[in-house]
């Protein structure tokens, strides 16, 4: 009996499902676009999957471990994502707490990574309380509009600081702190050659014109040499790996050392608290912004969906054995290659799936193919200065304020509480009340800045 040939209405079939589940068509775009989007986002952000466990293994954890958490977690927490509140979000452990967790909570305070496990799953299960019973929402609603504003557009100056850092155009100067590259070395070259060609492609509107160029500059980079005189694209001996799977990572949470040390771990676990739960906020509000999927009110569609989602990453993240997941800024990539639906999640949830077999061929990917990425995205984030109220001083000061200081420090969560502060005390100069919940907000981000000073 032979199999039955998948025809052309069951192929149009497939699609108007597809087209129902996502709502593609409400939402103005195609499979195709959000399978652009999806490899675009992933390309933007896989080099997670090689970051992550160079950073955790300094903990004591299996490096090797570290790589199949680190996928399977980013894979599981997209889908959850992707199919729960169909958002174009792609989530993997967060950079900034992987570092805290192995330099700061292990490495400085001594205490087990284990214990550290059990810390970010308790704070995962936090989360899903405060999402699963609207408080997350609610503390999200409470978002001024100025600061809500300077959030996306933070986020975009951010990314774009992180591409020209990464890119190498970016360097420290004894004189001014930072200052512009000299051009010395190829990946410079190649970093500012590739946002110019970006830009062309944007204004062409080239379809995949952020996937074409980290194809075009890895391409280059195997015919051009960094400052030791090798290739900056370097091919592995081995495109394909087998991951071997040893379990010492999967469930290792020690509850008990964490009870035990509770004092001791208590200003960490607020610092984990406050920085995931507002950054990852701000990150998933700053995306959905750019997409224009926001709800007339400024909410997020699916909102109960997607933080809840987010949460679960965490205890997923946790559970299979690495620090805290959360939604990750270089999803707008795909926003802005067209993503619109949680299909493009689908596709990333997918690439993350065979990354565990081309893990050797993704450390081929140079810095300076995903810099001039990151920096051209992050220029798009900030089209949102086009809603600026320039009416009054409470309307566009506190998002200048959150900008100048992201520009200069490169500190999101410093940024967001002072947007916050500035827009609590010019209203009451005049003379308005900002609301109980402003005012929690900035007795919640006064304590965020304590403890970032008590733990360094």
């Amino acid at each position: 009996m032979h199999s039955p040939i998948p025809t052309r209405a069951g192929r149009m079939g497939l699609a108007a499902r597809a087209d129902r589940f996502f709502q593609l068509g409400a939402r103005g775009t195609t499979p195709a676009r959000e399978a652009i989007a999806g490899c675009t986002t992933f390309a933007a952000m896989s080099y997670i999957v090689v970051v992550n466990p160079l950073i955790l293994a300094a903990a004591g954890m299996d490096r090797n471990g570290l790589f199949l958490a680190t996928i399977v977690s980013a894979m599981a927490a997209t889908l959850v994502m992707a199919l729960w509140a169909n958002l174009p979000i792609a989530l993997a452990p967060g950079m900034g707490t992987n570092i805290v967790f192995a330099q700061v909570l292990v490495g400085q305070m001594g205490v087990p990574w284990q214990t550290g496990l059990a810390m970010v799953l308790l704070n995962a299960l936090v989360f899903l309380l405060l999402s699963l019973t609207k408080w997350r929402a609610r503390i999200v609603a409470a978002f001024p509009e100025p600061v809500k504003l300077g959030m996306q557009c933070s986020i975009g100056v951010f990314i774009a600081w992180l591409g020209l850092r990464s890119g190498g155009l970016l360097v420290g100067d004894a004189g001014s702190l930072v200052a512009f590259s000299r051009l010395h070395d190829g990946a410079a070259w190649l970093t500012l050659a590739g946002i110019l060609f970006t830009a062309m492609l944007l204004v062409r509107r080239v379809p995949g014109a952020f996937l074409l160029t980290m194809l075009a500059v890895s391409a280059l980079g195997l015919f051009v040499a960094d400052a030791d005189g090798r290739a900056l694209t370097r091919l592995p001996d081995h495109w394909f790996g087998v991951p071997t799977f040893t379990g010492d990572l999967l469930f290792a949470l020690d509850f008990r050392g964490f009870f035990s040390h509770f004092m001791l771990l208590l200003p960490v676990t607020l610092y984990f608290l406050l920085i995931e739960f507002f950054s990852g906020t701000a990150t998933m509000f700053g995306v959905i912004r750019s997409a224009g999927l926001l709800k007339p009110n400024g909410d997020l569609p699916s909102a109960r969906a997607a933080f809840a989602s987010d949460a679960l990453g965490s205890v997923i993240g946790a559970a299979a054995g690495t620090s805290t997941v959360t939604a990750f800024v270089e999803s707008v990539a795909g926003v802005e290659a067209g993503g619109r639906t949680g299909l493009s999640g689908v596709v990333v949830a997918a690439l993350f799936g065979l990354a565990l077999f081309f893990g050797p061929l993704l450390t081929a990917i140079p810095a300076c193919a995903t810099a001039p990425v990151l920096v051209m995205v992050g220029l798009c984030m900030l089209d949102g200065l086009r809603d600026l109220d320039t009416s009054a001083p409470e309307n566009y000061l506190p998002p200048l304020l959150m900008l100048l200081v992201t520009a200069c420090c490169a500190d999101l969560m410093v940024a967001l509480a002072l947007g916050c502060f500035a827009y609590t005390l010019m209203l009451l100069a005049r003379r308005r009340w900002p609301g109980a919940m402003v005012l929690g907000l900035d007795a919640v981000f006064v304590l965020y800045l304590v403890l970032r000073g008590a733990i360094g």
